[in-house]
């Protein structure tokens, strides 16, 4: 190569440089500035949530809800398998006041196979979307309950109702100091 072409490639190469440089900086900028806001409550809200996506909210996953929920369109309790003590922190996360009546105090429910009716059909294996029920073929199944997200349809699916939900046990997480009751006054006499 002559020195003219050598001097040729510098420059493109520099121009090519010079020109990718720019447009990263104007890209930086623009970036900077006309981003929309991102809000990170609605992450975190869904780290709290399950994180299953069995769409018992009415949301196609927990993401969707998530969203939801922070923008005011879902309460922070309607997550079913997420039960009382999930709502509670999302309330808390997002700073709302969790109304409590008796529908939001229930315990979480997971799955439960009756063995002397389950026949082994693995019907409900194949509804199971977490993995959450363990067998094989015309042997017994259980369910794992850490993995159960109480989605219910194994009980749908199953030919002899061998399936059936059943209330968590509470533990640390699920369990709750129940509510004072007002004193009562005996009257003087």
């Amino acid at each position: 190569m002559d020195a003219h072409m050598m001097t040729q490639a510098a420059q493109a190469v520099g121009a090519i440089g010079l020109l990718g440089t720019g447009l990263g900086v104007v890209l930086g900028v623009a970036a900077r500035y006309l981003s929309a806001p991102v809000d990170d409550r609605a992450e975190a809200v869904a780290a709290i949530l399950p994180g299953s996506n069995c769409a018992q909210c009415g949301f196609a996953g927990c993401k969707q809800a998530a969203a939801a929920i922070v923008d005011g369109r879902a309460a922070p309790n309607c997550c079913p398998p997420g039960g009382a003590s999930t709502a509670q922190r999302v309330a808390e996360m997002i700073g709302v006041r969790l109304a409590v009546d008796g529908s939001d105090a229930t315990l979480p429910t997971v799955a439960w196979v009756d063995e002397a009716r389950c026949i082994g059909c693995t019907r409900c294996i194949r509804k199971c979307g977490s993995d959450a029920i363990v067998g094989s073929i015309k042997q017994m199944h259980t369910v794992l309950p850490e993995a159960c997200y109480a989605c219910g349809l194994c009980e749908i699916e199953c030919p002899t109702k061998a399936i059936v939900m059943k209330p968590v046990v509470p533990t640390l997480a699920t369990w709750h100091w129940p509510k004072p009751t007002a004193p009562h006054r005996v009257a003087a006499g």
